[in-house]
């Protein structure tokens, strides 16, 4: 193949942070159809928090990065990646439409010899019967003959600055063994740990489904377990400390269950399993579970309030935290929405505090208002206050100096509390 140039279609949490990493080694051009994020991105910013300023800056400054909407840019790229989010609908199931528009955009531009290649979760199979067919039609190019394919599912994990893309090991696969090598030897380039080469496409999309399928089970486990020793009066975090001391017990802690993967990704493996007439009972089983508990958490709070003695109906009621997990500002998909709207069945007296998420989302995406600052005139203000995410600026809080005097109620989702100042926990 010719001197690689890269276009990524897709800049969010997935496409930004790989885009600017390929940045480093090929002339690479960011796509995306939102002119305000391609706006803010070539400012230098990003709003996501993914990737730093400094290092936007110098792509763009020193590697010639770009971000664009106009289709122009990057007709001339032979080696396209998809990283566009893969929904569901509101009855859960997988929502293609991202995947089919961005495949129309490949179409458009695509030429004889190019590769596109998938990072978007899928089940198996979608890579190769709903998005390359759009591209043939659009482009009135042979799959295999006139283009290639591959697919490369992402691993980022938003918010974590540990384990950030150029140290993810990433499984990559091609529609034929040569092209294999291709992408193969693409992302191995900029990789620090490298890369597993898949047999196929489809063994690669399996490969990333079942990662957050299994982790949602085994969350499930978790939760379920909490469940039980709530209603038995043993702390559940107590029980998981002294298991863990068994050299092979996975430690795992209950929780919610949000963002945009593993809440979301099963329901793509539970569709096309049922497709083949297998019912993935515990997966099912699993994703029920973990939608269910912020309803559960809102629950115990207001019977904790109960045991005190705290009125529920109309109480003044502090949720710290909104985002889907700590340190980070993404809401996608976000329980703690749960939480919020089973309490206000009682009360309308919610307060949602979180520093790290953008109000003007929250308002668009959920209909709520959030405060972002002024926590310190909050104090002697609630009723019952739950710690919802385990935000750093939390970990130092007197949360109950929030409270209007003794009786007020304490809930610890995240279990980071220290548990003389709880009235429970998951």
């Amino acid at each position: 193949m010719q001197k690689i140039k890269i276009a990524v279609i897709g800049l969010g949490y997935v496409g930004l942070p790989l885009a600017r990493l390929f940045s480093t080694k090929y002339p690479t051009v960011g796509f995306d159809m939102n002119q305000k994020r391609v706006d803010a991105l070539m400012t230098g910013h990003d709003a996501t928090l993914e990737v730093a300023d400094e290092l936007l800056q110098d792509a763009i400054a020193n590697h010639g990065f770009k971000c664009t909407t106009n289709l122009d840019d990057i007709r001339d790229c032979n080696f396209y990646v998809v990283a566009v989010p893969t929904p569901v609908d509101d009855n859960n199931r997988p929502d293609l439409r991202p995947l089919w528009g961005a495949s129309e955009t490949v179409g458009k531009v695509i030429s004889k010899g190019d590769i596109v290649v998938y990072e978007s979760t899928v089940y198996p199979g979608v890579t190769e019967e709903e998005c390359l067919p759009v591209v043939e039609k659009v482009s009135g190019l042979k799959f295999n003959e006139d283009f290639f394919a591959g697919y490369s599912p992402e691993r980022i994990n938003p918010g974590d600055k540990e384990h950030t893309v150029e140290k993810i090991k990433k499984v990559t696969s091609g529609s034929t063994p040569e092209i294999a090598d291709v992408v193969d030897d693409v992302y191995n380039s900029v990789l620090i740990n490298g890369t597993h080469k898949a047999p196929s496409i489809k063994v690669a999309e399996a490969s990333k489904i079942i990662e957050n399928s299994q982790r949602d089970v085994n969350i499930a486990f978790m939760n379920e377990l909490a469940k039980i020793f709530n209603a038995m009066g043993i702390d559940t975090n107590d029980v998981i400390e002294a298991a863990a001391s068994k050299w092979n017990f996975i430690k795992l802690k209950p929780g919610l269950v949000g963002g945009h993967c593993i809440s979301v990704d099963p329901y793509y493996l539970i569709q096309k399993a049922q497709v083949y007439g297998v019912l993935p009972r515990i997966m099912f089983s699993a994703r029920r579970l973990n939608d269910g508990m912020g309803a559960y958490v809102a629950n115990q709070t207001i019977k904790c309030m109960n045991k005190k003695g705290v009125m529920v109906k109309d109480a003044k009621i502090l949720i710290l935290g909104v985002t889907f997990k700590e340190n980070c500002p993404d809401v996608r998909n976000t329980k703690i929405v749960d939480i919020y709207s089973t309490l206000k069945e009682y009360t309308s007296n919610i307060t949602v505090y979180d520093p790290w998420a953008n109000a003007e989302s929250v308002k668009h995406e959920y209909g709520i208002d959030i405060i972002s600052d002024g926590i310190e005139n909050l104090k002697g203000e609630f009723d019952a206050v739950i710690l919802g995410v385990a935000h750093k600026e939390f970990l130092n809080l007197d949360i109950r100096s929030l409270l209007t005097n003794e009786n007020g109620v304490v809930y610890d989702v995240k279990g980071i509390l220290d548990r003389n100042i709880i009235d429970g926990r998951l």
